[in-house]
């Protein structure tokens, strides 16, 4: 009997499987954006040091489950902290197979960071300096991706 295969995230559909290429920039973008301070933690194992170092601000555990749970975005990045996998996905995912991976979205407007070390360090949730400009852009392309799914219900195209 074959052991069944667990989705990479829940809820949720990959819609695009990122390239290698494609994953090492994103993990260089998380990087300037959240790891600036990264020097000294070992940010190079586990991204999330900056985090559990106190070296970029963030909410930790239940709080940061609260706030990443108010976020939205038209799709979301998931990135693996092997720095190997990363794809976008229709739904906040809040559980998945990867052991410590990221969800941000395209424009890293904020970020949640789940570890291998959950309730004891983690998760972390974190605002990108600029949040309030980046969020309202998420909202905004939120708002035109409803706004589409409305016009083709109605048989627009």
């Amino acid at each position: 009997m074959k052991k069944p295969v667990l989705p990479l995230v829940q809820p949720g559909t990959i819609s695009r499987e990122c390239s290698p290429t494609e994953t090492d920039a994103l993990v260089t973008l998380w990087l300037e954006t959240y790891g600036k301070d990264k020097d000294g933690v070992n940010a190079k194992a586990y991204m999330w040091h900056v985090f559990s170092a106190n070296r970029y601000p963030s909410l930790t555990g239940s709080d940061a489950m609260a706030e990443y749970k108010a976020q939205v975005a038209a799709e979301y990045v998931v990135l693996s902290n092997d720095r190997k996998t990363a794809f976008t996905t229709d739904l906040l995912p809040i559980a998945s197979f990867l052991s410590d991976w990221y969800v941000f979205p395209k424009n890293l407007a904020w970020t949640m960071a789940f570890t291998h070390e959950d309730g004891w360090l983690g998760p972390y949730f974190a605002r990108h300096p600029q949040y309030p400009q980046l969020n309202e852009e998420n909202l905004a392309r939120v708002r035109k991706h409803a706004e589409a799914a409305a016009a083709r219900q109605k048989g627009w195209r």
